[in-house]
Order: C-alpha cells, then structure tokens, then sequence
C-alpha cells in the first residue's frame, strides 16, 4: 500500500510540476529574471504551494503519527550555518543557471533529453559529494532526524541549539 501511495504522490506531484510550468527552463528562468523582462506567473505556483503548505502542516503535524509510517522524522537543525548558506547558494546558481531544480529535472527525463540526463548524473555527484562533505565537517549525532514524540507538536517557532 506504502509504495503505491508513494507511485501516485510522486505521479501527481510529476503532473502538478508539469501543468506549472516547473519543467520549462525558459519559463524558470524567465521567473529568476526580476531585473530584465519577468515572467510572474511561477509566483502563482509557487505562492500556492507555500498556502497549502502553511495550512496543512501544522494540522499534520497534530496528529500523533503519520497515515502511512510509523513516526514523524523532522529535521534537528534550526539554525543558519554555513553549510546550509553555501548549499543554498549552490542550489539558487544551479537552478538559475540551468532552469531546472531537482524535481522538475527528474521529471523531465521523460522527455529523453540528453542534455537533461548530463544535468541529472552532475545534479547526483552533488549530492554524493555534498554529502561526503558535511559528513567530514558535523558530526554524526547532528546529523541524525528528529524521532517525532507520540504528542502532538504545538509550538513550530524556531528553537535556539
């Protein structure tokens, strides 16, 4: 059931990107471009992810466990450190460079495209070598996911570490 779910999330999230225009470069990057002639219409997409998302996580999160696992695994770094700056900056030049981000260049290899398929298996070294990094510089401890507690989570304010 788990990896069903999982098929038709991923198909819908693969045709919601697609309708929205995410796996246009020409359009993404149209959208990045706010000091030459800007395309706005991705705002829409965008501004209607981060509603639901405003919306819907806090009561997710009110419930004691997930619908299809067995606990909430939640992120234990609240804080800007130099990894996360430097990993977003490496993000924000990919993804204006390029016109893709990870979803939508997933979902774009179904077009076939060779040059799509270079951006993927780089995209991929990425993260192998991303992850190698901050292995060497955290320790493992910090590294691990949040296990979230059988009580229901209230407060999603920042936390001082």
């Amino acid at each position: 059931m788990k990896l069903l779910t999982a098929f038709v999330l991923g198909l819908l999230f693969a045709i919601g990107l697609g309708v929205g225009g995410m796996t246009q470069p020409a359009k993404v990057i149209g959208f990045l471009d706010v000091s030459g002639q800007w395309d706005a219409t991705l705002a829409f997409v965008l501004g209607g992810a981060v509603s639901v998302t405003v919306v819907l996580f806090p009561l997710v999160l009110k419930r004691v466990r997930p619908v299809l696992a067995e606990r909430f695994v939640l992120p234990v770094k609240r804080r800007i450190d130099l990894p996360l700056v430097l990993g977003a900056a490496l993000f924000g030049v990919g993804w204006g460079l390029s016109g893709y981000c990870p979803g939508p260049a997933l979902v774009s290899l179904a077009t076939g495209s060779r040059p799509l398929f270079v951006f993927v298996g780089f995209m991929a070294c990425g993260l192998y070598v991303g992850r190698r990094l901050l292995r060497a510089i955290e320790p493992v401890s910090r590294q691990q996911p949040a296990v979230h507690s059988p009580e229901p989570i209230t407060d999603l304010r920042p936390r001082e570490t």
